[in-house]
């Protein structure tokens, strides 16, 4: 009673927002990356570990990048070679950003999508990474209580960037498995209704292209269908783009800024796009986010509002640089395409010897894999014990559809870019260990139990074992994998 009641009197000095829970934290997307923080995986040290796979991030060019800063010093004003812009860089700046980082950070944007549009860099407005950029213009666009339209399953993280502060209202618009998760307008209409009979004042449609976590990409009819709707709603069009260069397969990433150029009579006041470098560039600890508007007054206050969250200008002198060198970014962009495709192969092949679906997409950091075979239950409370068991036992840091907002319980992210090659084999071991145990246990259960209701075979005392460190042989990722198919866990896409 006594701790109750300080929590209470705690909780009554602090304000609404410090002492309530609206972070998001409480949520097995983020319960896995604690699983993770309390015990990762090292080859050597933690064998048993966790192995990380919630984390959207692109590892795989990161010898490029160490090249580059190596044979140009200069673009640091921490080294000799720099240290006489030192006193240029490190006194105050306009919170506009250095004009030579607005200018790269367009041609950048422009070349991600294949220079088929133009940025003007006077509307880059500055901002510390996608999230701040995507509250920024949260801010921007609607009051406490106003809402915002987003197709499920969407990153988990939107409720802490979109809500927390804001007290703007996120509505799911339902997507189906049955046609790929593919946006509908009667789905968004469907949605836009509902909020409006809950008196939520719908202000905009936030979408991801490409999509996390489903990996895949907008064609053009599509994002002409949600301009068109948005446009004849009055409400904004916000796009997150921030995937954009992650494209590896036969899809291309089409960008609502290119689409706009097909609507003459857009009104692109309601047009807005959010990017950043973290996964692009596999820069995420620098913090660059960028809203791009094509609203001169949302440029206007955007801008004054970053303030509160700016990119050092040591980094916009870097970054700079380091995208003005063209030919650098073309290697980049043009490797981390292979890198990403090879990657992406190696998990598909190896999912599909051992039977286990996946959505197929071309784009992005992660895959979007369909394990509702091995559901005790079509339910999300099943999801999150099937969860549990993969995080804890198997060892997986993968994170579950329903923290995604999913409508359909059994989907889970898998993220393939963040780690070396030989933890992606260990990865995938773990995992046939662990479908093929439950197999082995299930044709156990059948025999003499044909007659009765049987259990999934997760739910038993599971037993895993991961200290056989053989890895698998070479070809055994080839289209042509001589291990056949679990029909245990054999799903359909």
């Amino acid at each position: 009673m006594v701790a109750l009641a300080a929590e209470k009197q705690d909780r009554n000095l602090l304000s609404r927002i410090a002492a309530g829970d609206g972070h998001g934290e409480n949520s097995s997307y983020f319960d896995g990356w604690k699983a993770y923080e309390e015990n990762p995986f090292h080859p050597i040290e933690r064998p048993d570990g966790v192995i990380q796979m919630g984390l959207a991030e692109n590892q795989l060019c990161g010898d490029l990048m160490r090249k580059w800063v190596l044979e140009h010093p200069e673009a640091s004003i921490c080294t000799a070679e720099g240290v006489n812009h030192f006193s240029d860089i490190a006194i105050f700046q306009d919170y506009h950003g250095l004009p030579e980082f607005r200018q790269a950070v367009a041609k950048f944007m422009e070349k991600t999508r294949n220079n088929r549009v133009k940025f003007d860099p006077d509307r880059i407005v500055m901002s510390g990474g996608a999230t701040g950029a995507h509250e920024t213009v949260a801010f921007c666009l609607a009051n406490p209580g106003d809402g915002f339209l987003v197709p499920t399953p969407y990153y988990p993280g939107f409720d802490r960037d979109l809500r927390w502060r804001t007290g703007v209202n996120l509505v799911p618009v339902t997507c189906q498995s049955s046609n790929g998760f593919k946006i509908t307008v009667e789905a968004l209409e469907a949605a836009y209704q509902s909020a409006r009979e809950s008196n939520i004042p719908v202000k905009g449609l936030l979408i991801t292209n490409p999509s996390n976590p489903l990996g895949t990409t907008l064609d053009r009819e599509c994002l002409k269908s949600l301009v068109n709707f948005t446009n004849d709603k009055g409400i904004h069009l916000i796009a997150d783009e921030i995937y954009a260069a992650t494209t590896f397969g036969q899809s291309e990433f089409i960008s609502v800024a290119e689409v706009i150029e097909d609507i003459p009579d857009c009104n692109r006041d309601l047009i807005h796009i959010v990017y950043s470098l973290s996964k692009d560039m596999g820069l995420p600890g620098l913090r660059v986010g960028i809203v791009y508007s094509y609203n001169n007054r949302v440029v206007n206050i955007a801008r004054k509002m970053s303030s509160f969250g700016l990119v050092s200008s040591q980094t916009q002198h870097l970054i700079a640089k380091m995208l003005s060198d063209e030919d650098f970014v073309d290697e980049f962009i043009r490797e981390s395409k292979l890198r990403l495709a090879a990657r992406h192969a190696e998990l598909t092949t190896g999912l599909d010897g051992l039977g286990i679906g996946w959505l197929k997409a071309e784009a992005g950091l992660f895959l979007w894999m369909d394990l509702r075979n091995l559901l005790k239950t079509a339910t999300f409370d099943s999801e999150t014990e099937l969860w549990r068991v993969i995080v804890h036992k198997v060892k997986l840091n993968v994170s579950p559809g329903g923290s995604f907002h999913c409508h359909e319980p059994g989907w889970f992210r898998v993220c393939f870019a963040n780690m070396d090659h030989k933890t992606m084999e260990t990865a995938l071991e773990r995992i046939r260990v662990f479908t093929r145990q439950l197999e082995q246990e299930n044709l156990n259960r059948t025999k003499p139990m044909a007659a009765t209701k049987k259990k999934k075979c997760w739910q038993s005392s599971l037993r895993l074992s991961f200290n056989d460190t053989r890895r698998f042989e070479d070809g055994f990722f080839s289209p042509h994998s001589p291990v056949p198919p679990s029909p245990l866990v054999r799903a359909q896409t």
